[in-house]
């Protein structure tokens, strides 16, 4: 019953996002690839939870692991990185604290308001710093290949 608990979700989030692979228009391979993205981030925050007691810190870890496979797939596939990433975050993004933020400034309550807010921007800083880092370090990666491959051909000054 418990690996119900993790499968399940994660099933829900990879479904989820063969549905905005649609939206985005993407077809075949890159729709799972997406979905899969979504799927493995999904666990990932899951199985964090008991590790790291923070759904800010489970974002961002489940973010890296997106990022780090939306890389690698793009690049499996010669494709831009961004689509994958975008479909893959989805299922992370705070779609209910952006709402009860909203409820919360709408009805006055600002104490509520501003707690809901904080958290709000600390998942989606999370889920941005995640991907920046993974994003940097796949950039530096590929300038430091691409220099040395420069310098093996003899094109050096």
């Amino acid at each position: 019953m418990d690996t119900l608990l993790y499968y399940a979700p994660c099933f829900y989030a990879f479904f989820a996002c063969i549905g905005f692979s649609m939206l985005f228009n993407i077809h075949g391979v890159g729709m799972l690839i997406c979905a899969g993205g979504g799927g493995l981030g999904w666990l990932v925050y899951l199985l964090a939870a008991p590790l790291v007691h923070s759904d800010i810190t489970q974002s961002f870890l489940a973010a890296l692991v997106i990022a780090a496979w939306s890389e690698l797939m793009a690049r499996l596939r010669k494709c831009p990185v961004t689509s994958y990433l975008l479909v893959a975050l989805f299922p992370l993004v705070p779609g209910g604290g952006i709402y009860y933020t909203m409820e919360h400034a709408m009805s006055g309550e600002t104490s509520l308001f501003l707690g809901s807010l904080l958290h709000t921007l600390g998942l989606a800083g999370a889920l941005a710093v995640g991907v920046l880092m993974v994003s940097s370090l796949a950039r530096l990666v590929t300038n430091y290949q691409n220099r040395r491959h420069h310098l093996a051909g003899g094109n050096h000054p």
